[in-house]
This record gives C-alpha cells, structure tokens and sequence, in this order.
C-alpha cells in the first residue's frame, strides 16, 4: 500500500505539521502546492528520524514533492510552471502516472478560462499516457475549482464522474470522438453527512452566490486504477496528532495552518 498526503500549505511555514501527518499516516509521497520555504528544512525535518525521504527533482515552481522513493523510481515524464507528471515505478510492481497541479485561482483566471485550461492539461496527461503506455494515471491537486465545474466534468477537459461505475465504462464519444473518464470520489464528501469537513476550502464572499464550502483540492482516478483506489482510506484531515486545523466555527484555521485542509489517499500497487 502506498501513502498520499497532499497539502496546499498557503506559503506557510508548516514543516511541524508536515512531518506530524508524514508519521502519523506512515506517508510516503507528500504532495504541497504553494511551498515558498527552502525545501531542505522540510527533508531535515522529515529525516531526524531516519525515515529516508528524498525531494524530487522538478522545474515545477508550484508543486514540490517528497518521496521515500529516489528519482530513478519515481522520473519526471512531463513539467510546466503548474504541473508535474511522474511515472512511480517500483521493482516487482506495475508502475502508474502521478500527474500533481496547483491550476490558476479564481481570482486570476475566470470560469471559463478555467475550463479552457482544463483542456490543456487533459491533453498533457494523456500525452504522457500514450508516452509511457497506459493509462494508470492519478491527478490530484488544488484545481480551484469544484467537482462539479464544468472544466472538471467536460470531455473536453478531464472528464471526471461522480460514479465509479460509469468511469469504469473507460470513455464516452461525444461528436465522434472518445474521451476517457476520470473517476471523481470528492463527490462523496460533499455536505455535512457523513460528519467529515463539508470541503477543503472555506470562502464566504459578498455575493449572491456563495458555496461557502470548497472542494478544490481533488483526486481523479483513471479506471484502469480504480481497483487499486482504497475509498475507505481516502480522507478529508481536519487535525494533526490531537490540534484540530479547524476553528471554533469548524473553518480551517488559517492562523495556526492553511486556509486548505490536507487530503490524504491509498494505492495498492
């Protein structure tokens, strides 16, 4: 079983934090977008104990990984500003696509630029896809937006569903060309019920339309991979150890953390 922890840090010094969560959930690839402290405090930290992660080499400016695993098991297939796509590949193990993107904010980009953007990075990861030669592929990130957006859920952009049995159907053809699915298990923390965090991000603005709650920070999965994908283990985190991430108002508290929660996932590979 391989452990994924990704965190939007918020440029906060957070490197306590990140190790406490790398233990406590026996992390082995930890994903952060918005990083700006020197990456070798946090591999400082993470290795006091001789737990052996390594940074891996990006040209990503957005995304910085650590990995227990070195960089001959875990190369950069393909890199932009905002996304890095990595072929994990273990001795004795059937290798996957890890593609990791921190998209444009909405404060930048509109909603339909965010959608056309979608297309863009639908098409860099299935150029990696058809480069390795499958389609055992991952995406996660901050897309900033929901899952129910339309850069999310179009074909022409990534193309993720709420039902795993229809992404198992593998694509749909719209106009007479195929699009291959993504599966979108954020769908199901949505909500208060069950009583996990009812988003990953909170933003109460002054507009008639507001979600108040946020599922920006994702994880797609691709149905070739669906049955490695533990839903069980995938997780919302709204604390550290025994310190909750969350306000009193049950916010992520953006004082003492991230104005992101962390989410963590399960592969068996």
């Amino acid at each position: 079983m391989t452990n994924f922890l990704f965190w939007n840090v918020n440029k906060k010094p957070l490197e306590n934090l990140i190790k406490e969560l790398a233990f406590q959930y026996d992390v082995d690839i930890i994903l952060l977008a918005e990083y700006v402290s020197n990456p070798t405090k946090l591999l400082i930290e993470l290795n006091n104990e001789d737990f052996g992660y390594f940074l891996a080499p990006s040209f990503c400016s957005k995304i910085h990984i650590f990995s227990r695993f070195r960089e001959e098991f875990f190369p950069a297939i393909s890199e932009s500003d905002r996304i890095t796509v990595r072929n994990l590949k273990l001795p004795g193990l059937q290798d996957i696509l890890l593609a990791v993107v921190h998209f444009p904010s909405k404060i930048n980009f509109s909603n339909d630029s965010q959608a056309f953007e979608c297309v863009n990075l639908a098409d860099i990861i299935r150029e990696a896809e058809l480069r390795i030669g499958h389609s055992r592929t991952i995406l996660v990130g901050d897309l900033n937006m929901n899952p129910f957006e339309s850069g999310v859920i179009s074909s022409t952009g990534l193309h993720a569903t709420m039902s795993r049995q229809i992404a198992q159907k593998g694509s749909r053809t719209v106009q007479g060309k195929e699009y291959p699915f993504f599966y979108n298990p954020m769908w199901n923390f949505l909500g208060d019920f069950p009583p996990f965090p009812a988003g990953t991000h909170y933003y109460h603005g002054s507009e008639h339309t507001a979600y108040f709650w946020n599922m920006y920070d994702q994880v797609l999965i691709r149905p070739d991979i669906i049955e490695r994908f533990v839903m069980e283990d995938l997780k919302i985190l709204d604390s550290v150890g025994d310190m909750s991430l969350l306000t009193e108002l049950g916010l992520p508290n953006a004082k003492i953390a991230s104005d992101h929660l962390p989410i963590l996932f399960r592969i068996e590979l």
